[in-house]
């Protein structure tokens, strides 16, 4: 048998079909521990299970395709149902469990999901916060500067000379003044309470990268000791490999998945590749950050950029094929570190490193 899981935050619809294609049932299961044993229990009532094709393995169905994988039953990824064939059948629930099922029999649906398991998890979930974190100090930062636009004469000409730290250690100390309007007494508490709350944003993300470091040399150290390599693009591309990233079968499915392969655009006389504006663009984003690093600071990168300029390639076809390298660099050192050191049984990394 073959079960299909349309996933949503609350529940999960699951439908069961035969090696023939013959759907044999489909149920609501909640989101829970308790939902994916009786969702596996019952698809197990049909006969077994050797495949589960599952929608957002990455959200939604992230839990539930660790614990089939545990259980023992192979799970692939599962894309939407395209425009056409929804148009044609309708959207429920039921139906598009049952394409999934369909799409995980038929091959269509190939994809092995990543684990979620190890050390690369912690990566991602530190990430997220530390991004979050970047952007709400760049928003404190600016509003401490519009307040200070519009501020008293004399707390502006005093404060606005003083560089960044200054200004917002400064800021941070400002008391409520006396004798004063209104405006310029909440002028003073906005700048000391965005200050203030600048600095703790400014300690938490000191935090998170400490964190994240110890955790990017815990999963693939190797990646550290290369030229433009830093914590924050090794990280990106760490979570687009994964936990697993034995299930890409090359360097290119991973140049690919980086959006750093070209894409055929070919037709008739005419054959040509077109970049490709696909794959994980943050991953995408680090590979262009060590590209200019070593574009600047390594012989080897400059020697092949005045090369390729010389045969009459621009420079941004050169940096293109100059990302397809290091992608090809950064996979062969990712998948020989994460084949030495066991999955991460401990979510918080220490700064052990190897």
């Amino acid at each position: 048998m073959v079960l299909g899981v349309d996933t949503h935050k609350n529940v999960h619809v699951a439908a069961v079909i035969d090696i023939l294609g013959a759907l044999l049932g489909s149920e609501r299961f909640p989101a829970t521990a308790a939902g994916y044993q009786q969702l596996l229990a019952w698809a197990r009532s049909f006969g077994e299970v050797v495949r589960a094709g599952v929608e957002c393995t990455g959200s939604y169905g992230a839990a539930l395709a660790r614990y089939l994988a545990v259980e023992g039953t192979t799970v692939v990824e599962v894309n939407q149902p395209d425009r056409s064939t929804r148009r044609r059948r309708g959207k429920t629930d039921a139906i598009d469990a049952e394409a999934a099922a369909r799409a995980a029999l038929s091959g269509r649906a190939h994809a092995t999901p990543k684990s979620a398991d190890g050390h690369v998890e912690v990566l991602r979930v530190l990430r997220l916060a530390k991004t979050s974190a970047l952007k709400a100090r760049t928003q404190a930062i600016n509003q401490l500067k519009a307040v200070l636009v519009t501020a008293d004469a004399v707390l502006r000409e005093r404060l606005e000379p003083l560089p960044a730290k200054a200004l917002f250690r400064h800021c941070a100390e400002l008391t409520d003044p006396e004798n004063t309007g209104p405006a310029t007494t909440a002028a003073v508490v906005a700048l000391r309470l965005l200050a203030q709350r600048i600095r703790y944003l400014s300690s938490e993300i000191a935090e998170l990268e400490r964190r994240m470091t110890a955790a990017v040399r815990a999963a693939a150290p190797s990646l550290l000791e290369r030229l433009g390599v830093g914590p924050d693009s090794a990280a990106a591309l760490l979570i687009a490999a994964g936990d697993n990233p034995e299930r890409l079968g090359s360097e290119a499915s991973f140049a690919a998945l980086c959006g750093a392969s070209p894409v055929e655009h070919s037709s008739g006389k005419t054959q040509r590749r077109r970049l490709n504006r696909g794959g994980n663009r943050q991953a995408n984003a680090a590979l262009h950050r060590i590209v200019v690093t070593r574009m600047r600071w390594d012989a080897r990168t400059r020697a092949y950029l005045e090369r390729r300029t010389t045969e009459g390639r621009g420079k941004r076809e050169v940096m293109r094929c100059l990302k397809r390298y290091v992608a090809r660099e950064i996979y062969a050192l990712i998948r020989a570190d994460m084949r030495l050191i066991p999955a991460a049984t401990d979510t918080t990394p220490t700064l052990s490193g190897r």
